[in-house]
């Protein structure tokens, strides 16, 4: 049985339909059901769990193998980093109390020591759940490009309603985009990979350029 987090989400919604197309057994956990009522496959599994509420999560992790940890809480104000480390924690207990066999996490691509706090949350994230002692496979992207990615739609946005702008720092960044379709099959095939312990893979593409390049 593979648990999907959070299947609402752009990269979790992708996936999902993925693994229905295998006809791969998924349980999707959600605070609210009614929000996947009528858009999953038959034999999907649809369960309630919060996770900010590590009571709810037990019945979710019964009988599963592996585990995708697909969620962040960036929309959730000043106090997101903290909320993030809480539902990762909840999470991980949960995991390894149910002897989950492997967590798939879907980090981002950093590196040095000056990160946003987006992309410090993400990597702290990774170390909560690689202390779990459960198997964790961390896959560290860059830009997701695809419809529908919140990196991706934000640069064209600014692309799309700016005809000039005075660019901050940030969008000199470096970054290695990759395809969604790329991402969604490193995710699935992550579930077989044969690992007893931790495993960090960057999954970058194959050009390097800015956020600026990209908006060029």
């Amino acid at each position: 049985m593979i648990l999907l987090t959070g299947a609402t989400g752009y990269i979790r919604g992708r996936l999902l339909r993925a693994l229905e197309r295998q006809s791969i057994a998924v349980r999707c956990v959600c605070r609210s059901l009614e929000v996947l009522r009528g858009r999953v496959a038959p034999g999907t599994q649809v369960v309630p769990g919060d996770l900010l509420d590590p009571a709810s999560l037990g019945p979710a992790f019964v009988g599963v193998k592996t585990a995708f940890y697909l969620v962040h809480a960036m929309r959730s104000g000043r106090e997101f980093e903290r909320l993030e480390s809480e539902a990762a924690r909840n999470f991980a207990r949960a995991a390894r109390a149910a002897g989950v066999g492997r967590i798939v996490f879907l980090g981002g691509l950093a590196h040095g020591s000056d990160l946003s706090p987006h992309m410090r949350s993400r990597l702290e994230t990774g170390n909560i759940l690689r202390a779990s002692g459960v198997p964790v496979l961390e896959l560290r992207a860059s830009i997701v490009i695809g419809s529908g990615s919140a990196s991706f739609e934000l640069i064209r946005a600014l692309v799309e309603r700016l005809p000039v702008m005075v660019t901050p720092r940030w969008v000199r960044t470096v970054a290695q985009p990759i395809g969604i379709d790329d991402v969604i099959a490193y995710l699935i095939e992550a579930i077989g990979v044969e690992s007893q312990g931790p495993l960090i893979v960057e999954i970058d593409g194959a050009d390097v350029t800015s956020y600026l390049g990209i908006m060029r």
